[in-house]
């Protein structure tokens, strides 16, 4: 770093994206995306709308925030759209955790939790999770902390139904409550319903995976007209522009082709149970995800290991360095073909180890 860096973030680590190398092709099943294009209404929005990119995008995102709440049942202003849902993650760090507001989340959850917490010098607490993975709601009972759950959980792809997230909610009645529900797409039961019940619910979720966008960085964030309202005074506050406007329209566009993102997660479910199987029989132990990916491991061959021998054989995941999980890998659901490589190359690297 440079001598002129403030020594506020002398101590920061940042997050750590997955790879996205350029040096070869690979079968890529290491940052969870989605193994189909975008919807084709999409892509023709955003081609549209590149024909006015010399004109501001409009930062109230009016007719995609009407489309959004239309699709999830609520109004307009329960509704902010982000570059991301790391943007509205973000916000929410800020709007709502302080030193007298710590955060809490699982010690193994989505890492940029913990980074977002370290750049803005909020106290916060890591939560083990249980033997098996899975996130004990007990421990998030009462604690009058601002929390973070992604549901499903990443890496582990375990998920609370909406009863238990309502248990900690009622708990923590002085608090925001921030469930981000990134896969929640791919067989899980969604809490935005409850935002109407609950005033401290910030439900998080995204394009990236289950519409195919995770090159535009769109996302979103719903919770109660106040709770919005905070993030928007946040997010005037340091970008307003923050979705362009091709990203705009291509948002529009996948959310009125709602049968073609339905028939993807479908797809993918499929693809998940398939892959799964097939782990099985192998010899793998796998958590129950009801995610995008899997996350496995192997009693022969170390996490690490199995994680470079793909790589070699050109197939990526994700390993993470964390004690509890180094056996583990996580694997992105892909297209059967691509399953099929990663399965003959799984295969191949364990008769290797024999």
């Amino acid at each position: 770093m440079s001598r002129f860096f403030s020594e506020r973030f002398a101590e920061l680590t940042p997050y750590t994206p997955g790879e996205q190398p350029r040096e070869r092709r690979y079968v890529k099943l290491n940052t969870n995306e989605s193994p189909f294009p975008p919807s084709p209404r999409a892509i023709a929005a955003a081609a549209k709308a590149a024909e006015s990119l010399q004109l501001y995008c409009d930062p109230s995102a009016k007719l995609l925030s009407e489309k959004v709440a239309g699709r999830y049942g609520i109004s307009p202003d329960e509704v902010i759209l982000t570059n991301g849902s790391d943007e509205v993650l973000n916000f929410a760090f800020m709007a709502y955790c302080d030193m007298a507001h710590p955060a809490a989340f699982p010690d193994i959850t989505y890492g940029f939790y913990k980074v977002f917490a370290a750049l803005h010098n909020i106290p916060y607490e890591q939560i083990p999770l249980c033997d098996d993975l899975s996130i004990c709601v007990e421990d998030y009972i009462g604690i009058n902390k601002t929390i973070f759950i992604a549901n499903p959980n990443a890496p582990t792809g375990k998920i609370l139904p909406p009863s238990e997230i309502e248990r900690i909610l009622v708990s923590n009645p002085d608090n925001v409550v921030v469930v981000d529900e990134a896969y929640i797409d791919f067989g899980g039961e969604s809490c935005v319903p409850l935002v109407h019940k609950y005033e401290n619910l910030l439900v998080t979720q995204t394009f990236s995976k289950s519409r195919s966008m995770a090159g535009a960085r769109l996302g979103f964030g719903i919770g109660c007209k106040k709770l919005i309202a905070d993030l928007h005074t946040i997010r005037f506050s340091t970008n307003p522009y923050n979705v362009n406007s091709m990203t705009m329209a291509a948002g529009l566009g996948v959310m009125e082709d709602e049968a073609y993102t339905q028939k993807n997660c479908q797809t993918v479910c499929e693809n998940r149970h398939f892959l799964m199987q097939e782990l099985q029989k192998m010899g793998f132990d796998m958590t129950d995800s009801v995610a995008n990916f899997v996350f496995a491991k192997h009693e022969r061959i170390e996490g690490g290991v199995l994680y470079a021998k793909l790589k070699e054989k050109g197939i990526l995941v994700r390993h993470f360095d964390q004690p509890r999980i180094k056996d583990y890998n996580r694997i992105t659901v892909g297209a059967r073909e691509e399953i099929d490589a990663l399965l003959c190359a799984t295969q191949e690297i364990l008769e290797e180890m024999k």
